[in-house]
């Protein structure tokens, strides 16, 4: 009988196309894995996969499989999950990721109040970038995550409980750190540093400014958001910040003015994302408003 600790397996070897890294995201050896593989091939009478010592390739009948794989692993995911949403709100854990912009952020203003508010209420937090995190969201390898929009997430639902502006960085004594407001104009006079592609903050601050990809390419790929606060605060250039950001960096910093972006907001929205068939979306509203509570009073 097929098992879904093989279809597992095998979604796993499909996403890395390779048995090594598939098998530890399994968290089992890479024979287990192998003999898994094997045991679902042969029940299947089909090959999945075509392997050497250099790749790994999907067969055509392989990718149908793997489609409907996928599919009913999320299903039996949700299955799990609806049976006990009716039980007491955030009685179950919850794993939830977050894009690096925000969870860093985000998380040390809302944990204090949804520890008050519901102290055996666990969660695992996963930090990606969007596109990683969607992909396993519609795996059913995390609950939800929070993603900030504009964001295509077609076959997703999404939950807006949070909108900011913009705020670029300077020190104290650059002359741009004296202004109300910085245009995109003066903006793009200032050596605007930016994450690299797949930041979503990028993407953001590229389309609320008008700015063209490839006169702002990104020099900092690889760099965080921390990194080009503290490359800003050195007087180096400058960066965007979310709103949600301010308050750790000022902290932080003590000789860095922040000032808000006058292009016209919010420049981006917070939103949890699920499957459209996801079982606790009860319990996601519920963070989302405890999470609003939380921002709205940390912005006060």
């Amino acid at each position: 009988m097929i098992t879904l600790r093989q279809l597992e397996f095998a979604i796993a070897v499909a996403k890395h196309r390779h048995f090594k890294r598939a098998a530890e995201e399994c968290n089992i050896s890479q024979s287990a894995l192998s003999l898994g593989i094997a045991e679902l091939e042969k029940q299947l009478d089909t090959q999945i996969f075509e392997r050497n010592n250099k790749q790994v390739l999907i067969t055509p009948i392989g990718e149908e499989i793997l489609v409907r794989a996928r599919r009913i692993f999320s299903e039996i995911n949700d299955l799990t999950t609806r049976a006990q949403s009716h039980q007491t709100p955030l009685a179950y854990p919850m794993s939830i990721g977050m894009i690096p912009t925000i969870a860093p952020y985000l998380l040390p203003k809302v944990l204090p109040e949804l520890k008050a508010q519901y102290p055996n209420f666990r969660i695992t937090v996963v930090e990606r970038q969007t596109e990683r995190l969607l992909e396993q969201v519609r795996y059913g390898h995390i609950d939800t995550a929070i993603i900030a929009l504009p964001y295509a997430i077609e076959g997703l639902h999404s939950f807006e409980f949070w909108q900011e502006d913009f705020f670029a960085i300077f020190p104290n004594n650059n002359p741009l750190a004296q202004l109300q407001k910085i245009s995109a104009d003066d903006l793009s006079k200032a050596n605007l540093m930016l994450l690299g592609e797949g930041h979503c903050l990028t993407d953001h601050t590229l389309s609320v400014c008008s700015f063209d990809r490839e006169e702002f390419k990104s020099n900092f790929s690889d760099a965080s958001l921390n990194t080009l606060i503290q490359m800003a605060v050195a007087g180096m250039g400058t960066t965007l910040i979310p709103e949600m950001a301010l308050t750790q960096v000022h902290r932080q910093n003590k000789e860095v003015t922040s000032v808000p972006l006058a292009e016209k907001g919010p420049h981006r929205r917070i939103a949890f994302v699920t499957r459209l068939n996801y079982a606790r979306v009860d319990d996601v509203n519920l963070l989302g408003r405890i999470f609003k509570e939380a921002l709205e009073k940390s912005s006060k």
